[in-house]
């Protein structure tokens, strides 16, 4: 019963994530009246814009290209970057608040607060008529996702806390972040031709009201009593300091630059050094999901073989991101560009799946093992890289060029990847040393850790 009861947590989880990205990326295809409206009911045929996606895990990343207006509306051009990364900035702001409440109240809780902040936003998104609706809908999707994906992974590093099984489980995870990336853009342009633009939304909120009210009937908040059972977490700023996590924290979020720093530019570079159609740039980054989704099995089947090399697959994962990315500039055509995209999720998928359970290891064998806090700080990671992308990476490209921005994209990833040596011996840790130093240097804080404290004495 037990075992079922995870598994079907599991897809509770896997669906958060899911719906998470697919709202992200769902309008791709309705952006284009809101910037015929701003622009006083001009062309509505304009480029439309995809957004970037954020990580859990991460994380909220996305396989599609984003598409912004034209350089000449500058103001305009601001409005929709904001727009773009509101979600990640409010992601950004919120993920310690909500790191350090997950670790007082348990999984459950916040996980169900988040879906339910996602059903909101999904509902305001079906009935947004211009940009401050869209504004308000896109940054309440950030509050969501602080609590729903950092709550999600960290209930499966907790009921699967064994290896490979903790692997398989944050594998299947991400594999659902990239498929709702790829399934979203196709998903709401159908429904947007055929039968409007609420109907999208409106799916996507009966899905998560579905979600949200399977996780009541699995784990009811609070109605288990097994909040009481649970250690008390370690504070997220004693977690930052942590050199190992500090090291896997900045892996994350130097991995996800190039992706998030290429979405909102590479569709302009095509059309300009390539003279890429529409169909070639809204289908530029589809093929990068079966890499990814590879490097997932990749990454899962080789740490269960060799589990003391999960720096190595991360470094190696940085590696080839690295050298995908210098390689992006120097394609000439559709067929071309496609290689080092899948090359950077190639790498990308390595990367996550090597050091999400790293994250939940170190925690296990350093601290308490206790996962909100740590995971709120991946999704931290991730947040920083797709709140700055579609902001910072049109002003990189205009005063120092294309070029220049994948090669120090590409270089960052590339000398980042020895900093992964220093995880090396992470997998020698014993549990039981970290755990004990901790109750006696902080004493017990409740029930769990007074027990402990006589084991210890006894």
């Amino acid at each position: 019963e037990a075992r079922r009861q995870r598994r079907l947590l599991l897809v509770v989880v896997c669906v958060a994530l899911l719906l998470d990205n697919m709202l992200y990326m769902v309008i791709v295809p309705i952006i284009p009246d809101y910037i015929a409206a701003m622009r006083g009911g001009g062309d509505t045929a304009g480029p439309s814009a995809p957004a970037g996606g954020n990580g859990s895990g991460g994380g909220n990343r996305s396989l599609l290209p984003a598409r912004y207006p034209p350089a000449s509306g500058g103001n305009e051009d601001v409005q929709i970057g904001v727009l773009f990364a509101s979600k990640a900035m409010l992601q950004l702001l919120v993920n310690p608040l909500s790191g350090t409440l997950i670790d007082r109240v348990g999984y459950e809780a916040p996980l169900l607060a988040g879906l339910a902040v996602m059903f909101l936003s999904t509902a305001t998104f079906a009935f947004a008529e211009n940009y401050a609706t869209l504004f308000a809908a896109r940054s309440l999707q950030g509050l969501g996702s602080a609590f729903a994906d950092t709550a999600g992974i960290a209930l499966i590093a907790d009921r699967y806390a064994e290896e490979p099984a903790r692997s398989r489980a944050l594998g299947t995870a991400l594999a659902c972040i990239s498929f709702g990336s790829l399934a979203a853009p196709p998903f709401g342009g159908v429904l947007y031709e055929f039968a409007g633009k609420r109907v999208p939304f409106l799916v996507l909120a009966c899905v998560c009201l579905l979600d949200g009210l399977l996780l009541l009937v699995l784990a009811p908040p609070g109605g288990t009593g097994a909040r009481a059972n649970m250690p008390v977490g370690t504070p997220i700023h004693r977690l930052m300091i942590d050199p190992y996590i500090a090291v896997v924290a900045g892996a994350l979020a130097t991995c996800n630059i190039p992706l998030a720093f290429l979405e909102p530019t590479i569709a302009n570079w095509m059309k300009d050094s390539m003279g890429a159609s529409e169909w070639e740039v809204g289908l530029t980054w589809l093929p990068a999901f079966f890499p990814h989704v590879l490097g997932v099995y990749v990454t899962v089947r080789l740490a269960a073989a060799y589990p003391h090399l999960q720096w190595f697959y991360g470094a190696l994962g940085m590696a080839i991101i690295g050298a995908s990315s210098c390689l992006v500039p120097a394609c000439r055509n559709f067929g071309q560009v496609i290689i080092p995209l899948c090359g950077i999720c190639f790498g990308i998928a390595l990367v996550d799946t090597a050091l999400l359970p790293t994250l939940a290891f170190l925690v296990d064998v350093r601290h308490v093992s206790v996962y909100g806090s740590v995971y709120a700080i991946a999704d931290i990671s991730y947040s920083v890289a797709y709140a700055l992308g579609p902001i910072v990476a049109g002003q990189i490209v205009h005063t120092m060029g294309f070029a220049q921005l994948n090669l120090g994209m590409g270089l960052a990833n590339v000398l980042y990847a020895p900093v992964l040596l220093f995880l090396k011996n992470v997998c020698q840790m014993k549990p039981s040393h970290s755990e004990r130093n901790i109750l006696l240097e902080e004493g017990p804080k409740g029930l769990y850790d007074t027990i402990k404290m006589e084991d210890r004495k006894g």
